[in-house]
């Protein structure tokens, strides 16, 4: 009974080496590179009322799997927006920014339907007030349309800006007083 027993582990050995075992081919995982777009200029001067700032350092980047050049993951503008109140009398309130982009017709163009809108949002504690002469520096990290980047399609890139000015006053106050003998 023991040689059979030792047997039936020996085949049960050789049957597991032989098929279980084997290794098939090993599947080559994709590689994947960013692909820039270099937008001309990459610096600009920017005004809406009393904000005056710049917007540095754009381009646009997009995940490509190399080979099949299948987009992984969707255009981005990527930048820094640099804003400063330029206002003698008012605070300013940063609500919001919204980028377009904006084809040869003066047409904006679309996102696609599964990409979300491209939104500044200034969330961050105190970029948000600009008092006199105040500036404040936000990143750029926005949804591109797939469209704007072939070839003489894009014309200009549009930020529409809210924000809600406020009043600044400095007031003086007398009044009257005496100090009596110390003590």
């Amino acid at each position: 009974m023991s040689k059979w027993a030792g047997v039936t582990v020996l085949v049960a050995a050789v049957a597991a080496m032989t098929l279980g075992c084997a290794q098939g081919p090993s599947a080559t995982a994709a590689v994947v590179a960013d692909k820039t777009y270099t937008v001309t200029p990459a610096s600009v001067t920017v005004k809406a009322g009393i904000v005056t700032g710049e917007v540095t350092e754009m381009k646009v980047t997009e995940r490509v799997e190399q080979g099949s050049d299948r987009v992984v993951s969707p255009a981005k503008l990527t930048g820094t927006l640099k804003l400063k109140n330029t206002s003698a009398n008012q605070t300013v309130r940063l609500v919001a920014g919204k980028i377009l982009y904006i084809d040869a017709q003066g047409l904006p163009i679309k996102l696609e339907e599964s990409r979300t809108e491209p939104v500044v949002k200034f969330a961050t504690y105190g970029s948000e007030r600009l008092d006199l002469g105040q500036d404040a520096t936000q990143s750029l990290d926005v949804e591109s349309p797939a469209e704007a980047l072939k070839a003489k399609k894009l014309k200009e890139i549009r930020l529409e800006l809210a924000y809600i000015p406020s009043p600044y006053r400095e007031e003086s106050i007398n009044f009257t007083v005496s100090i009596g003998a110390g003590k």
